[in-house]
């Protein structure tokens, strides 16, 4: 069977070419997002599909063990084999957060932790989709001579790893001294260009959109489609990780948007195919220093208005003009979904908490996990609920800040778990007095 999938606009429905160089609609301006032949999908039954995948599953049958080509006639099926660029992303644990659950009142908790993956996020989920796309375009004629981002971290690590293994070269813009040291040297060490500009991550996609006007700079951010097609596997993944039932909520933290619009769109192709009969709620958490999309969602979605977004320690969705914003509003109106905003102190006490049961979050976790504490406590979250909490990257991109925690140095963090090393003289009664003070009981 053959399977088929293109552009079309949100807005005026406009279809054009996945090869095609183009961002936004070029009729009446629209985000443009990927459409599947959903006719030619349904000729496997919803139990084929499943098979199929779980099939699939950890094969070193090239691509097809990448959690996102494991599922290719969903995502990019025209891409060639052999034109795919997958480091075996995805497919990465579901776990089961029993012991901060039951601590928080959500004794249903799991944790789908996406940074363990090769670059250390989600965003690699997307940028296999969009390198091989390119690597695809280039092999068919098409004058390409370099992808482009502007990132706050993470993406730019995934980029440049991608395009690094294709072959392509990368430039980078970051914004100068906003990101932490372990995610600028991903980049750096993997070739790409890296631009350190003296803006933050608004001003620098400002620029990366002007140079990405040039049809030979091809754009990897977001606003490309062709990134929401591999990161909507987090969904399908999560589904199939709980044996095909669908939790009552999925929390994520949201910066540029792409993520939950990514999230949305992949549950919603299983609801079409008869996978699922029924939709998870969804949450986005934001902090309350870049808090756009909570701004919005408290006119009921009537009025956005970009902001300036101060410095958070969530540093990669310290965004105030999210490109993904429309896209991002019709999924929570599809999901019945909220937006929900935390401090400083939230996010890290939350990230820190976790900690103590074994997990290692970053503090975009934090704030996805602040914003179930508040919501739980406002009994939107109800104690019997399952609920999935996305982990967007590893905490050890971030080990700086979790060092700062612990040391009491963070000025708007009243760091409730410290816990910093015993200096003490080197005596065996030192030890097991300082032993005996921390045993329980």
């Amino acid at each position: 069977m053959s399977y088929n999938c293109w552009y079309k606009c949100i807005r005026c429905k406009k279809r054009y070419s996945i090869y095609d160089v183009i961002y936004h609609c070029d009729e009446c301006g629209g985000l443009l997002e990927v459409e599947h032949d959903m006719d030619a999908l349904k000729n496997r039954s919803p139990e084929e599909w499943k098979d199929l995948f779980d099939l699939r599953l950890h094969t070193r049958d090239y691509p097809y063990g990448s959690g996102v080509w494991g599922k290719k006639e969903w995502v990019c099926p025209q891409i060639e084999d052999d034109r795919v660029i997958s480091l075996f992303e995805g497919n990465t644990n579901l776990f089961n957060a029993h012991l901060l659950g039951n601590q928080i009142g959500i004794p249903d908790l799991w944790l789908k932790l996406c940074g363990n993956s090769h670059t250390g996020s989600f965003k690699d989920l997307g940028m296999t989709v969009l390198v091989s796309a390119v690597r695809q375009m280039r092999k068919d004629g098409k004058d390409i001579q370099a992808v482009a981002c502007a990132s706050t971290g993470d993406t730019s690590a995934a980029l440049a790893a991608y395009a690094a293994a294709a072959g392509i070269p990368a430039v980078i813009l970051l914004p100068k001294a906003k990101v932490s040291n372990a995610q600028l040297i991903q980049p750096i060490a993997n070739g790409a260009l890296v631009l350190s500009l003296d803006t933050d991550f608004d001003g620098c996609m400002a620029i990366v959109k002007r140079l990405t006007e040039n049809p030979a700079i091809y754009l990897a951010n977001s606003m490309n489609s062709l990134r929401i097609e591999g990161q909507k596997t987090i969904g399908i993944e999560i589904v199939q990780q709980l044996n095909w039932s669908v939790p009552d909520w999925i929390i994520l933290p949201s910066g540029n948007l792409g993520n939950v619009s990514a999230l949305g769109k992949g549950l919603l192709m299983m609801k079409k195919l008869g996978l699922i009969d029924r939709l998870p709620r969804i949450a986005c958490a934001q902090s309350e220093k870049a808090n756009p999309l909570y701004q919005s969602y408290l006119t009921g979605f009537t009025a956005f208005k970009p902001i300036s977004a101060q410095k958070t320690l969530a540093s990669a969705i310290q965004i105030g003009n999210p490109v993904s914003y429309e896209r991002a509003v019709r999924i929570l109106k599809d999901f019945n979904g909220v937006v929900e905003q935390v401090s400083e102190d939230e996010l890290a006490n939350a990230a820190a908490q976790a900690d103590r049961s074994g997990l290692y979050c970053c503090p975009h976790t934090g704030v996805a996990l602040g914003a179930l504490i508040k919501l739980k406590d406002k009994c939107t979250i109800k104690s019997d609920e399952r609920v999935v909490v996305v982990s967007t990257a590893h905490g050890l991109k971030f080990s700086d800040l979790k060092v700062s925690y612990h040391r009491l140095e963070l000025t708007e963090v009243n760091a409730q778990y410290a816990n910093p090393p015993l200096e003490l003289e080197a005596s065996y009664a030192a030890v097991c007095q300082a032993i005996e003070a921390y045993m329980p009981g």
